[in-house]
């Protein structure tokens, strides 16, 4: 079964930001040399050229700054200061980037499970795109971490495709969502579900404050940066770095404070600023049961 989520002829300023985007220094901050057109294939290599240079991040909430979806701060932090971010900064400027370039291209507000069952009621928390091209509707989706998929996914009942060494799975979950399902070493992950709901910008500035600023928020309580990689993914809690393959359980360390800065560098590609790096170290010490002394 196909999905009718096509987007309907709205302003764009209701989904996306309509400013001057700095397109030269997005492509070099992504690598991207390939085509503009507008269809499957150049979605495919855009959403792999992002999802290779811009990581998955919270380190702003952690050091005491706010997060800005505005597109002069999204291009700001994304692009120029080569910094990563979470869901609804990467994907708003993805989708933000697709848009100009002539995509159909709307956001739609999804219910992280992350292993849980479909029938958990969990909370419409997480902005995703869905894009409209060569007739088919495809989920797109730069911000969820080291989990997603690298590739659009065809939003069509019980297809399943392989990102190299990596499988997803489209369902229809008993709530009648749209639920995606990730294939790992122990079987099937429940991912996430949504809807066809409209979902706006609007919506995604009171997610993102909510996530940014709420106690129980995972954002707000601790260190999160994840690399979503086509041979290898690697996620950073705190000082607990975890490597992933495909097919395999994942593999863990613990890192020193000391070593922080150097392992954002090397597997994240996140170069902070001497005083960046300073303050996430002492947010660190304070995050980790162990002293920054000696290490």
């Amino acid at each position: 079964m196909q999905a009718t989520t096509s987007p309907l002829p709205l302003h764009e300023s209701i989904q996306w930001n309509t400013g001057p985007l700095d397109l030269d220094a997005y492509l070099q901050r992504i690598g991207y040399q390939g085509s503009l057109i507008p269809s499957v294939e150049t979605l495919r290599a855009l959403q792999q050229a992002h999802l290779s240079s811009i990581p998955f991040e919270n380190l702003d909430i952690i050091t005491g700054g706010e997060i800005r979806l505005d597109l002069e701060h999204l291009q700001d932090k994304l692009v120029h200061h080569r910094r990563g971010g979470y869901c609804h900064e990467q994907n708003l400027l993805f989708g933000t980037l697709l848009n100009q370039l002539g995509f159909q291209v709307v956001t739609r507000g999804a219910r992280m499970l992350m292993g849980e069952e479909a029938s958990t009621a969990t909370a419409v928390a997480h902005t995703m795109l869905v894009v409209s091209a060569e007739g088919r509707d495809w989920l797109v989706d730069v911000g969820v971490g080291n989990i997603g998929p690298r590739e659009p996914v065809p939003l069509e009942e019980g297809v399943e495709v392989r990102h190299g060494h990596w499988e997803y799975r489209m369902e229809r979950s008993l709530l009648g969502l749209w639920l995606l399902r990730h294939r790992r070493h122990d079987g099937w992950f429940n991912v996430y579900q949504f809807g066809d709901e409209l979902y706006f910008r609007a919506d995604a500035e009171n997610h993102n404050f909510h996530v940014s600023h709420h106690p129980d928020s995972p954002f707000v309580r601790g260190i999160i940066v994840q690399h979503n990689g086509e041979a290898v993914r690697y996620s950073l809690s705190n000082l607990e770095l975890k490597t992933l393959s495909p097919g395999q359980p994942h593999t863990s360390q613990q890192i020193t404070i000391k070593a922080l800065p150097q392992v954002l560098r090397e597997l994240f590609g996140l170069e902070l600023a001497p005083e960046q790096e300073h303050a996430l170290q002492q947010q660190a010490a304070m995050l980790v049961a162990t002293p920054s002394e000696g290490d």
